[in-house]
């Protein structure tokens, strides 16, 4: 196994429980943690048998940018199954997504979570 780390992938986005946060929309971060199945691509050196993480980028922004999700678990549970369907290589996704406007009574840097798929 070998591992692909994306980190601080940003996207402009409007998920959240509260009708201001998809009025607004803020700014979403996603990391993703993918061991993969090596196969024959690090021998070959071959995009074809590995995880093209520009294809990984595109699949994540199309699911951060998609449907309102009220949960950022369910959001990073959706981009940790999308990956291991896209990338059957994939083995295990751990997938990370920062909210750093997250609507609470106080200061903070961001909310965090971390899902990983399979479980």
């Amino acid at each position: 196994m070998y591992v692909i780390r994306m980190k601080n992938c940003a996207f402009f986005a409007r998920h959240g429980v509260r009708d201001e946060e998809e009025t607004l929309g803020q700014r979403f971060y996603v990391d993703a943690e993918l061991a993969v199945e090596p196969g024959r691509a690090l021998e070959e050196d071959s995009i074809e048998e590995t995880v093209d993480y520009g294809v990984a980028f595109s699949v994540i922004e199309k699911i951060v940018n998609g449907k309102r999700r009220f949960l950022i678990e369910a959001l990073a549970l959706e981009v940790g199954k999308a990956l291991t369907k896209r990338f059957p290589q994939i083995k295990r996704a751990s997938i990370t997504i920062r909210k750093p406007n997250a609507p609470v009574p106080g200061v903070l840097d961001y909310v965090e979570v971390t899902i990983d798929w399979p479980q």
